[in-house]
């Protein structure tokens, strides 16, 4: 019987993108949903995958985005939410701010496909006690918002290079991706300790075990641009270290996984659009693949299921 795994993807919208890279194009929210709900739901239906979509507030609010959404609640998918403005700087919001992102993307997103969430991934994977707190108010059962790595400074570094930012939106940003910190983080699934004997499942996105560099599937079709022969075998050992140490992980997709610079022009700056669509597919299906070899990959939903009855280490909430 082969260990436990889970998987999700984060559907992050052309606007969001924009939006984050202090680009004005995203007010009119221009959005790629059309083209690639479809292409990954024949993906997984061929594969017979289940996985978990976490889907944007403001996508399931506009009437343009309903038939792409309502798409993956029939194809049999776990619905998540991802807050409804997708801001990476979420961790810095108020108390009010915050319960109002996680509400209002929850009503939009039932509304869209018939689903009420109970999981949550912060935009980012921005986190704070407060998103914690609410989430469980709300009833919510698991977060898979942590990301231990030490690459986050790197990571915003990179991103403040390329992107076109005012001084304010800088400062808005500037704990964008987190700190070296959050490599200190545990990749094993814990519970959160929280205010009125609340408590909250975690279930971290993992990274490579000891090293604490990303494994998800973007990372590996970036990994596949600048040294091909070497991205999927780093993914595999990533994956044995994970079996060696009982680690059940959880890994992510993301849209541009799927698409390419002649898919959507205005993202050909992001890692690996410059690869052409069929390339990336390929690599992308081999990576799962593999996955799906190693360990018995369900919706993060179900992952949580699974562990809720198990002895899990308790964390109270810190956080930068």
């Amino acid at each position: 019987m082969k260990p436990l795994g889970s998987l999700s993807l984060d559907l992050d919208n052309e606007w969001a993108y924009l939006k984050t890279h202090g680009d004005p194009a995203w007010e009119s929210f221009p959005s790629y949903l059309d083209v690639v709900v479809p292409r990954f739901l024949e993906i997984l239906a061929r594969e017979r995958q289940r996985i978990t979509v976490f889907v944007v507030g403001q996508d399931a609010a506009l009437e343009k985005n309903r038939s792409a959404l309502s798409m993956l609640a029939a194809s049999g998918h776990e619905i998540g939410n991802h807050s409804f403005h997708h801001e990476p700087w979420l961790g810095r919001y108020t108390g009010a701010q915050i319960e109002e992102e996680v509400a209002s993307a929850n009503e939009a997103i039932e509304a869209a496909t018939g689903v009420r969430p109970i999981g949550f991934r912060g935009p980012g994977f921005s986190l704070s006690r407060e998103t914690l707190e609410i989430l469980a108010a709300h009833g919510f059962r698991y977060d898979c918002t942590t990301f231990p790595t030490y690459i986050g400074p790197l990571a915003r570094a990179y991103y403040f290079m390329t992107a076109k930012l005012t001084a304010e939106e800088r400062a808005r940003r500037k704990a964008l991706f987190g700190t070296f910190a959050d490599g200190l983080r545990p990749l094993r699934t814990y519970r959160w300790v929280l205010a009125g004997g609340r408590s909250l499942i975690e279930i971290p996105v993992t990274t490579f075990p000891l090293l604490k560099i990303p494994i998800h599937f973007s990372y590996i079709l970036y990994i596949a641009t600048i040294a091909p022969p070497l991205a999927l075998p780093y993914f595999r050992a990533a994956l044995l270290a994970c079996r060696a140490l009982r680690i059940a992980p959880s890994l992510l997709l993301h849209p541009l996984d799927f698409l390419d610079g002649d898919d959507v022009a205005t993202l050909a700056f992001f890692p690996a659009m410059n690869v052409p669509r069929a390339k990336k597919l390929a690599v992308l299906q081999r990576a799962l693949a593999i996955y799906r070899a190693l360990f018995d990959v369900v919706p993060v939903g179900v992952h949580a299921d699974a562990v809720a009855a198990t002895p899990l280490r308790s964390h109270v909430p810190a956080f930068a």
